[in-house]
């Protein structure tokens, strides 16, 4: 019997555990029987995520409170969490907005940064943690509830329009013809597999996540659908149409002849040193190509997906429609792109109301 393929979710997931492990390792041991709660409703990658936020709360402790300075964070202890006050932690929430990373840790103090966006998910995950230290009677009281969660104030949803749309590619298809050199022997190698992979975005709204762990495997060109697995675990066939059909056999064509490194023999993207892309290098590629295209917006492949939720509800007029293809599990979160239907009304009732009478 042939041996089952480890799929790339499986190995990263196996990866996170790894990583999580190793992080609780320097945390407290009623760190871990929180993680043991929610394992079963949590992916790997969001519990190691989880614990490099609660990582943070710990070396604040040590940082900022002299009780702390010469104690190991495992050491730390419920009875020093209980203590904490409303004020504590907002003390917390500014120190989040600018701190040093520990020496001890990356090698070298580098100074970290955190958006409001970023101060609003280490709070979460803390006021979770403290949620089910409270809910367990492992601790008295929820200094959490007491303070305000950072406030994440609306922002336009950036994409690109028809016109931008069709640039977009046309350029990333033709732009050889204005290199030279190493650069246009360069572009002439990557050039179907950049085609296909932004019309992928383009065509399909996966997330970059989703698209750098497509397996060649999980094409299927009799149904033109493939097989992803979406935020959170969950698997789901994803449909595309003629255009994403058309270069996706194109660039499967070129990917034949390209010799991966062991362990990479599944990807469906390959990068120039022959193994599976990264989210890095799609963020990359993309902002290059839409850089040429127009300055005034930076794209990234989760506006690509903006692009493509938007040309979705404008086409069909079903915003349910677009939640279940863009894999939201709540459509509020889908009623973004709006956005930019909203904005042309916008546009178009400048010249609605008159003012004056037409002069006959």
């Amino acid at each position: 019997m042939a041996e089952r393929r480890v799929t790339y979710r499986e190995a990263t997931d196996l990866q996170n555990t790894q990583m999580l492990r190793e992080v609780l390792a320097t945390l407290p041991s009623f760190v871990k029987d929180y993680f043991r709660a929610v394992d079963a409703r949590t992916t790997a990658k969001t519990k190691l995520s989880y614990a490099y936020d609660l990582r943070v709360f710990f070396e604040f402790l040590k940082a900022m409170n002299p009780l702390y300075k010469d104690r190991e964070l495992r050491n730390i202890t419920l009875e020093d969490l209980e203590r904490l006050t409303a004020r504590d932690l907002e003390e917390y929430m500014e120190y989040l907005k600018l701190y040093d990373a520990p020496a001890e840790r990356t090698g070298s103090e580098g100074r970290i940064t955190n958006s409001v966006v970023g101060q609003k998910r280490k709070m979460s995950a803390l006021r979770s943690f403290y949620k089910y230290l409270y809910k367990q009677q492992m601790i008295k009281s929820d200094p959490t509830q007491l303070v305000d969660m950072p406030k994440v104030r609306e922002k336009a949803i950036i994409r690109l329009d028809r016109d931008e749309v069709q640039a977009l590619l046309t350029y990333v298809e033709n732009c050889g013809a204005s290199l030279s050199g190493k650069a246009l022997e360069a572009y002439k190698n990557t050039r179907e597999r950049d085609l296909a992979l932004i019309t992928l975005l383009l065509g399909t709204g996966i997330r970059v996540s989703e698209c750098v762990g497509l397996d060649v495997e999980d094409l299927d060109f009799r149904n033109n659908r493939f097989r992803v697995v979406r935020k959170g675990g969950n698997e789901a066939m994803v449909y595309f149409g003629d255009e994403v059909r058309e270069v996706l056999l194109k660039y499967l064509t070129v990917r034949e002849g390209i010799t991966p490194l062991a362990g990479h023999e599944h990807a469906l993207f390959y990068s120039t040193q022959r193994r599976r892309m990264t989210v890095r290098a799609v963020e990359n590629l993309v902002t290059k190509y839409a850089s040429a295209v127009t300055t005034a917006k930076h794209i990234t492949p989760h506006k690509l997906r903006s692009t493509y939720g938007t040309a979705l509800y404008q086409e069909t007029g079903d915003i349910y429609l677009v939640a279940d293809v863009l894999g939201h599990k709540d459509v509020n979160t889908t009623r973004k792109h709006y956005a930019a239907m909203n904005e042309e009304r916008r546009q178009s009732a400048a010249n609605a109301v008159r003012l004056r009478k037409a002069e006959k």
